[in-house]
């Protein structure tokens, strides 16, 4: 740790590094607490992995990846909330084709990209040391928008997430909120693409409100506890990597992933430890 901790000082990467997880921490706390409350993360993962090919495009055509992924990320969004819409019977049929369609168009153009040898493992499983500058602009930004947009419309989506039917009885314009929501979702995909890539995006995503939620109840402190302990995980699986050499993303990941183990035994102790006390007051 004491090495990690002097090569941050020393090495503009590292520091970068730790930023683009700071960021990316904070979509994955917000979105991600609105991924597992409204319990859609298999669509999430259909809006991340049709990403691939919007950025192979991108990098076919000479454009920033990242914009390319932005826009493949919506598009994916509106189609597969559309069809959610209105066809909900083939919802599960859409999200699997985006899905395997995505990547495999993605894989296509880096293949034929020319004069670019694409590394497809870092687009797959990501390099957060590689981060560069603008992209950690792009994500602030991102960021802002994320968080203006749930400042301003938190009402509708907590009623949309919760009951859809009195949501509209209520006048909620459900479809729309349902639609901005999977929006949201895409843009909080773009940001973790930098940290963890396609591939593990969606643990990212979910693991760290899904730990919240073992223990908490309000959405807003579901959402604050989510994004510091997506901060804990990127720092910490930055950290762990640095000294043995291992790829930062899965390190992520796995720390990530033990914690919610950790978590879920912990929860169903205090559960059982709680219903015990209530029937011996009972008794």
């Amino acid at each position: 740790m004491n090495a990690f901790l002097d090569a941050l000082i020393h090495y503009d990467f590292l520091q970068g590094a730790l930023v683009a997880g700071l960021l990316a921490s904070i979509g994955c706390g917000v979105v991600g607490t609105l991924v597992v409350v409204k319990r859609i993360a298999f669509m999430a993962g259909g809006i991340a992995h049709s990403v691939l090919g919007g950025m192979g495009a991108a990098l076919y055509y000479g454009v920033d990846p990242l914009l390319g992924a932005l826009l493949a990320a919506i598009v994916s969004a509106l189609l597969i909330g559309g069809v959610r819409l209105a066809w909900a019977a083939q919802e599960d049929t859409l999200i699997g084709a985006l899905w395997a369609i995505g990547m495999a168009v993605g894989i296509l153009f880096i293949a034929k990209t020319p004069g670019y040898a694409t590394d497809l493992v870092s687009l797959l499983f990501g390099n957060i040391l590689l981060v560069p500058e603008r992209a950690l602009w792009f994500m602030g930004g991102l960021d802002v928008v994320l968080l203006v947009v749930v400042g301003l419309c938190y009402r509708q989506f907590v009623a949309v997430i919760f009951d859809e039917e009195f949501a509209r009885l209520r006048g909620v314009p459900v479809s729309f909120f349902y639609l901005l929501l999977l929006c949201l979702v895409a843009v909080t995909v773009v940001l973790l693409i930098q940290v963890v890539g396609l591939i593990l995006v969606i643990a990212l995503l979910t693991l760290p409100a899904a730990i919240a939620g073992h223990y908490l109840h309000s959405l807003g402190a579901m959402m604050v506890a989510a994004t510091l302990l997506g901060m804990v995980f990127t720092s910490g699986g930055l950290a762990l990597s640095y000294g043995p050499d291992l790829p930062a993303g899965p390190t992520m990941i796995l720390l990530a992933g033990a914690a919610y183990v950790l978590s879920a035994l912990v929860a169903r102790l205090l559960a059982r430890h709680r219903a015990a006390q209530r029937a011996r007051a009972g008794g």
